[in-house]
């Protein structure tokens, strides 16, 4: 039965929970890689904190752009379009040959973390009436238990295989991760 509040309901919340955890990982990477990152490319550290500027504001523009994706095609597009964002962007930063194009691919991060925040809440509110707050609250803590699960991981992956491979691997992280999961 894949009606409201239905076992399917739930099912499909526990997929969103686990998009939202693998997604967040670009809300929480630039803090962890910053001091290995401003030392390879030896540069102070504000300059080294342009990359987390760069992407919230893909965050920012992402939720609007993919808020219009869900409302125009469902929740395939933006959810594809996030990890295919988020894989790509971890990818190409883990070979950016300079902080310019560190930077720049993080709005792509932020555009793929987009993805897998307010669309997966909006979603979610439409598979449930009677427990439609705790669904949303349990797919929004998503992006919290990713903040108790990445940050450790990263340090010890930019500790054990440097900061470059430690992207590299979330950009494989992300696609494999995820799309076993999308709606």
């Amino acid at each position: 039965d894949a009606g409201i509040d239905s076992p399917f309901a739930w099912r499909r919340l526990g997929a969103a929970v686990v998009l939202a955890t693998i997604g967040s990982v670009g809300t929480w990477s630039v803090p962890v890689v910053l001091p290995a990152v401003q030392s390879a490319f030896g540069v102070a550290r504000g300059d080294a904190s342009l990359p987390f500027t760069l992407a919230m504001i893909g965050f920012g523009v992402g939720g609007v752009v993919m808020g219009r994706l869900t409302d125009r095609f469902g929740m395939l597009a933006p959810v594809l379009c996030g990890v295919s964002s988020l894989s790509t962007g971890y990818i190409a930063a883990g070979f950016a040959p300079n902080l310019v194009v560190f930077a720049l691919v993080h709005m792509f991060i932020g555009l793929g973390t987009s993805a897998t925040f307010g669309p997966l809440m909006a979603d979610t509110s439409q598979w449930f009436t009677r427990r439609r707050g705790i669904a949303v609250a349990i797919v929004s803590s998503g992006n919290y238990i990713g903040g108790v699960i990445w940050p450790p991981l990263l340090q010890h992956l930019v500790s054990a295989e440097g900061w470059r491979m430690t992207h590299i691997v979330v950009g494989v992280v992300c696609v494999l991760g995820m799309l076993p999961f999308v709606p």
